[in-house]
């Protein structure tokens, strides 16, 4: 059988373009496939409530991005992509007019932490003189550690839950908010084994780089990765859905970008039955509700430290962040839920008008849910910028079905590429020791739904590059 390519990739996400990049970078012919008339995924740009505003539709904040070993090799910025860093990653504000403030410096985290700062630094402090090392040990497959001393230090703490490790190591409420905001970026309830882990990786990844906003939208992002392919001979065509193999070009290697059972559906007749129902069974996470704002001045927030930070999460104590992602993971509506809130146009002036600014946040949900959050989602901002809801111009609003319908691959809004409890996530999408390979030779995965999960950093596919070049693009 004569290929027309190498490798087809279907799905032009930050993975798929990924992948396609390796591949091309070892001269091999490449094609992506995206059925949106843009490509993207989760990490797109568009005036989405009116003229003039630019609104990152999913992915808008990219802490793992910058410590990527794939993204930071890549001449990303030669393709027009630059980072925009604001003073501050994250601030978190509290009822009585103060704020917990993330830094990149320790010693200032520390002070906005009251009792717990020395705390705080002692628990970061021993990561961070070889966190190239760490992040590079995180951000692949399960596998025997190059640094096993520092991965069983790590493990020690972040197998622990968020619950357990706050319990341990802090005694105020500020530290405990702080890192309970960033653990939950798991989507797992607070007291779930490993749940700290998220927590920990966040915040050293704030101390050792940033977590910054693109200039000009999350869609450069994927711009500047389409446009280094291109310069590397590979092609990509959008408006081409494949429902079928008979829809892919001819190729020695096929990688999907996609959701498990978007696999089955497209590749089940390829594949056997045991690894369909696998595939079938990869469960997927609670989902988001998500608002985007257009907005006549900056958020008014009580705490002047959120003006400083590109990221701003909501919910003032740990127990309160704790019962709601408890909620979202057991099927039940928060009426106070944990916001995530980004305000890229105080440092990016190239998202709104002048004089005018964009609003982005949204609070985890139980998968599928129907109920619109928007009352529960804008009171959360209002209770910590009063006046907030005077600011609004227009608002564009995204529930777990609309999320789903922009990007199928979110099914049911969860925009983590699956549910990350423990097994799960140390063996995504099927438990194979090379999870991006399936017992058809020709055919990889490398969406989010493989290792290392979530997140803009490419190193899905990045791995999922590798095993198709070990196994049938040699």
């Amino acid at each position: 059988m004569s290929h027309s390519y190498d490798a087809v990739i279907v799905g032009s996400g930050p993975n798929g373009l990924a992948a396609a990049v390796v591949l091309a970078e070892m001269g091999r012919s490449v094609l992506v496939l995206e059925a949106k008339p843009t490509i993207g995924g989760g990490c797109r740009t568009a005036e989405v409530t009116l003229p003039g505003y630019h609104h990152d539709i999913c992915a808008a904040i990219h802490p793992m991005s910058l410590v990527s070993p794939l993204f930071r090799r890549l001449p990303l910025a030669a393709h027009g992509l630059q980072w925009v860093h604001a003073p501050a990653p994250l601030a978190h504000p509290f009822d009585d007019g103060s704020a917990a403030v993330l830094y990149r410096s320790l010693s200032a985290t520390s002070e906005t932490l009251g009792e717990d700062g020395g705390a705080w630094t002692d628990l970061m402090y021993p990561f961070l003189a070889d966190s190239d090392s760490l992040f590079a040990e995180l951000l692949k497959p399960l596998r025997i550690p190059r640094h096993p001393f520092l991965v069983a230090r790590f493990g020690a703490l972040g197998l622990r839950s968020c619950a357990s490790l706050v319990e341990s190591q802090f005694r105020g409420a500020k530290a405990r908010a702080l890192f309970a905001g960033c653990a939950a970026h798991s989507f797992l309830a607070l007291d779930a084994a490993a749940s700290a882990s998220f927590g920990l990786v966040l915040a050293l990844v704030a101390h050792t780089t940033d977590w910054p906003c693109a200039e000009g939208g999350s869609q450069r992002i994927v711009d500047a990765l389409a446009g280094y392919l291109r310069s590397l001979g590979g092609s990509i065509e959008v408006n081409h859905e494949v429902q079928g193999m008979s829809d892919i070009p001819a190729s020695r290697a096929v990688l999907f970008d996609l959701a498990p059972r978007a696999v089955e559906r497209i590749a089940g007749g390829a594949l056997p039955s045991y690894y369909r129902k696998q595939l079938l069974a990869f469960r997927q996470g609670p989902g988001v509700f998500k608002i985007d704002w257009a907005l006549n001045a900056p958020i008014p927030w009580t705490a002047p430290e959120c003006t400083q930070a590109a990221t701003v999460h909501l919910g003032a104590t740990f127990e309160e962040l704790s019962a709601s992602e408890r909620d979202a993971v057991d099927g039940r509506v928060s009426s106070r839920p944990f916001v995530l809130v980004a305000q890229q146009s105080m440092f990016d002036r190239s998202r709104a008008p002048e004089d005018r600014h964009t609003g982005w946040a949204y609070c985890h949900v139980p998968h599928g849910s129907p109920v619109d959050m928007t009352e529960s989602i804008e009171g959360q901002i209002e209770r910590f910028a009063p006046g907030f809801r005077d600011v609004i111009l227009a608002r564009r609003t995204m529930s777990p079905a609309d999320v789903e319908s922009h990007n199928p691959n979110m099914i049911g809004g969860d925009i983590g590429g699956g549910a990350n409890d423990l097994a799960q996530f140390f063996f995504r999408p099927t438990p194979r020791w090379d999870p991006y390979s399936t017992p058809n030779p020709r055919l990889f995965l490398c969406s989010s739904s493989t290792p290392p999960g979530g997140g803009v950093h490419g190193m899905c596919g990045y791995w999922a590059a590798q095993s198709a070049l070990g196994r049938v693009l040699r």
